[in-house]
């Protein structure tokens, strides 16, 4: 035993050698999860049903891209003050910067992989003027390859409950949504073979607190981007869900949260299992926060 203990311990496993990186190849695959495509079959609807409906509407995507398929996993609306018509719309704007951080928490290989907008009559292909966009947004994507969907309601009307899935189109309720790839230098789109797997859209979560999330946004984004321990989440409030965002804080299990509900923004202190709200005068929700971080620096 003696000469056990005194015995040079064996040597600790060499570390595993991280992963290499996939090689991306262009894009011949696209996969829907089916909340996914539910999602946007819903808000089609509903937007053609609303004050706005005979204008275009779209939707950002979020997904993994792998080798030579992208899995996409969550939508982001077109803002509710988006600049749209019967000819365009603009899919983008500051609260996706926020919604893509939201959602990232869960799950940080997700990122941006392509649009979907949608267009009156039965153009189902992109338009000369969608090109001349879209190759230059590609350029930001991973692989430089990303996916393009066209929404017309133009399908054969039906009872099904579950879309109809073509090579690289799905339809549903009258509703269709057609699909096709670009990547840089491509000087037109390819129709892209397209499955439905089972899965969620992680986004979804987030359309009940959507209004405080477009109402904040550009304050919220600044505020995790200058304090490194925020997170979001969506929580239930005093109106339905609301929106936390929860600043750790040096002492272990303390943090400060704002709360934006229905009409109020509350900032609660949590230490441990104690919570104290607290009123720092201020309704933005990023210098009531500073605000009272320099209240507790003050105390020492």
């Amino acid at each position: 035993m003696a000469r056990e203990l005194a015995a040079e311990p064996p040597a600790p496993p060499a570390p595993a050698a991280p992963a290499p990186p996939v090689a991306l190849e262009p894009l011949a695959r696209v996969v829907l999860t089916d909340e996914v495509s539910r999602t946007l079959f819903a808000e089609y609807a509903a937007h053609r049903a609303g004050d706005r409906g005979t204008e275009e509407t779209g939707w950002l995507l979020l997904g993994r891209r792998r080798a030579d398929e992208v899995v996409v996993l969550a939508t982001l609306p077109a803002p509710t003050n988006r600049d749209a018509g019967e000819a365009h719309v603009w899919v983008s704007g500051p609260v996706h910067l926020l919604a893509q951080r939201v959602v990232r928490q869960q799950d940080r290989s997700l990122s941006l992989v392509g649009i979907v907008h949608t267009h009156p009559g039965s153009l189902r292909h992109p338009s000369r003027w969608d090109y001349k966009g879209d190759k230059e947004w590609v350029r930001q994507l991973r692989g430089g390859d990303g996916v393009f969907g066209i929404g017309t309601a133009d399908a054969e009307p039906d009872a099904a409950t579950d879309p109809a899935v073509k090579p690289n189109m799905t339809s549903l309720g009258g509703l269709r949504f057609t699909w096709y790839t670009l990547a840089i230098g491509d000087k037109n789109y390819r129709d892209a073979p397209l499955e439905l797997a089972p899965g969620p859209d992680l986004a979804l979560p987030l359309r009940p607190v959507w209004p405080h999330l477009e109402a904040h946004a550009a304050r919220l984004d600044r505020l995790a981007q200058h304090l490194a321990r925020v997170r979001f989440e969506v929580v239930e409030g005093k109106y339905g869900p609301a929106l936390a965002a929860a600043v750790g804080l040096a002492e272990p299990e303390h943090e400060l949260r704002v709360v934006l509900d229905g009409p109020e923004v509350r900032y609660v202190y949590e230490a441990g299992d104690a919570a104290f709200q607290v009123d720092p005068g201020e309704a933005a929700p990023d210098v009531g926060v500073y605000r009272i971080l320099a209240e507790l620096a003050a105390r020492g």
